[in-house]
């Protein structure tokens, strides 16, 4: 499907997707135009990811297609940023650098779990264009899930049961000690060096609350807003019951016939909405080299509460 006065092409995601979309044929020259920058934004409110394909490869068009979305931002830690441009952030494994991971038996370098991006702040960006620079030649496949798909899919017995609730954050450098991301096959082998500086100030970052449901405002869908990384509990029922409750929502939020997972080639680039998408990654090879390049799309949905700060402060009852 031509869009845009033929300006560029949209084809589904994947076959049996339930969101995303591929836009191929844009160039960084179209994007000068409005009606272009209007076009795939209102495309991503109603897809939740696009696969760029055919694009021009290069740093450029990289930022200035995430700025079509939002405002580029630094990322909240130094210790990820790139030399040289602190609008983008490195995703990367070495043989030698990057955290290390045995999963279910088999090592996997730069693993990540399900999770939104920077969930573990009040204000979560809006969020992020991937760009390979480095591809490995086995493994290195990212997952991306919707989370008004997963909405769409539960009880309304379950639905009714968490409308009002909401789920603690808090930052974990190791994945291992997420108590709803599904790590009990997972051992942690190896810290990657910037981790080491965000694990230094790990008591200095608030714990902070998100509903676990909001509506999308531009289209009155429902979302299912849970985290299964770093989330901690249900704020109003820090109970064995209330952690049972977000085990079985969570179990929705990954479920694996919702997911896409992506197959890099050099020139992709990805773009998600961090607001209802989660995603992953499944790892490389201990011996094989991975480098991504991530923009941070700047937002704030405005429902996210830091607890104690400028938030809730908890009432004791003993």
């Amino acid at each position: 499907m031509a869009s845009v006065a033929a300006r560029y092409d949209v084809a589904p995601l994947s076959e049996g997707v339930p969101f995303g979309a591929t836009v191929s044929g844009l160039t960084l020259a179209s994007l000068k135009d409005e009606a272009v920058r209007k076009s795939l934004y209102d495309l991503w409110i109603d897809k939740g990811v696009i696969l760029f394909r055919g694009c021009e490869d290069s740093e450029e068009m990289q930022l200035e297609l995430s700025s079509c979305f939002g405002k580029n931002e630094e990322h909240l830690f130094p210790s990820v940023r790139t030399q040289g441009n602190s609008a983008l952030t490195n995703i990367k494994f070495y043989p030698n650098d990057g955290a290390l991971y045995d999963v279910g038996g088999e090592q996997r370098g730069g693993w990540l779990p399900w999770h939104s991006d920077l969930v573990y702040s009040a204000a979560i960006n809006h969020g992020g264009i991937l760009r390979p620079q480095l591809i490995p030649p086995r493994f290195g496949k990212t997952g991306f899930l919707c989370q008004i798909a997963a909405y769409d899919r539960l009880p309304q017995d379950l639905r009714e049961k968490i409308e009002n609730l909401h789920v603690v954050y808090e930052i974990r450098i190791d994945f291992t000690e997420l108590r709803f991301a599904n790590t009990k096959n997972v051992k942690f082998l190896r810290m990657a060096e910037s981790g080491l500086a965000i694990e230094r100030n790990r008591f200095t970052y608030p714990r902070v609350i998100h509903p676990m449901v909001y509506t999308q405002e531009l289209t009155g869908r429902k979302v299912l807003n849970v985290s299964p990384g770093f989330a901690f509990g249900i704020y109003e029922n820090g109970s064995y019951e209330g952690d049972e409750l977000l085990h079985e929502v969570c179990k929705y939020c990954m479920d694996p016939e919702l997911a896409y997972f992506h197959d890099w080639q050099m020139g992709d680039m990805v773009l998600w909405d961090n607001w209802r998408v989660l995603h992953c990654a499944e790892g490389t090879h201990p011996e094989d080299s991975r480098l991504m390049l991530r923009t941070t799309i700047a937002g704030d949905y405005a429902r996210g509460r830091a607890l104690g700060v400028d938030g809730p402060v908890a009432d004791f009852d003993i």
